[in-house]
């Protein structure tokens, strides 16, 4: 690799910006792909506590107001699924987090969907906040509890035939963000 190209790599990871929260589970998967591809970034932290996501300046980066935002440059990205598959997009050979076989990818994609669609959105603070409005504050964590266990009830199911070392093999895929 000649060092012009190395400066550009080097230039593209300094302009990654990751704001986060250190503890939220969307934040953690986007930084455990930034790691296992071993992307440089920056990191601002966001305290969902102090109500930091709904500041007028945060909401221009994203409207929704929710954690982890990626910035590279002029693109930004919020979600952590849409910013995990743009790392993916953008540098592929680093450590590619998705396997080369359709039906492993298949499976990948149904996992991190299950995290991202039936467990990770039903237990965020604006829900258990709703939850402790409408319901009162004792029914936080069974409504947790419920929904955590038939989400990983659902992945058991999903990647019991396909585990080896890791949830869909011997290799660290998406599915392990």
């Amino acid at each position: 690799m000649s060092m012009a190209s190395t400066s550009v790599i080097v230039e593209e990871e300094k302009q990654l910006i990751l704001y986060s929260y250190w503890r939220s589970s969307c934040s953690f998967r986007v930084r455990i792909a930034l790691n296992l591809k071993g992307l440089k970034y920056d990191y601002k932290a966001v305290n969902l506590l102090k109500g930091e996501q709904s500041h007028p300046d945060f909401l221009q980066l994203n409207p929704v107001g929710f954690v982890p935002v990626l910035v590279d440059g002029p693109a930004v990205i919020f979600d952590s699924f849409a910013i995990i598959m743009y790392l993916e997009d953008k540098f592929p050979q680093q450590h590619p987090l998705l396997p080369t076989d359709i039906h492993k990818r298949a499976i990948n994609f149904q996992a991190v969907s299950i995290v991202s669609s039936s467990i990770q959105p039903l237990h965020n603070l604006n829900l258990l906040k709703y939850v402790e409005g409408k319901v009162g504050p004792d029914e936080k964590l069974p409504w947790v509890q419920n929904v955590i266990k038939k989400g990983f009830t659902a992945l058991e199911k999903l990647l019991k035939e396909h585990t080896g070392r890791y949830a869909t093999g011997d290799e660290v895929f998406m599915v392990c963000c």
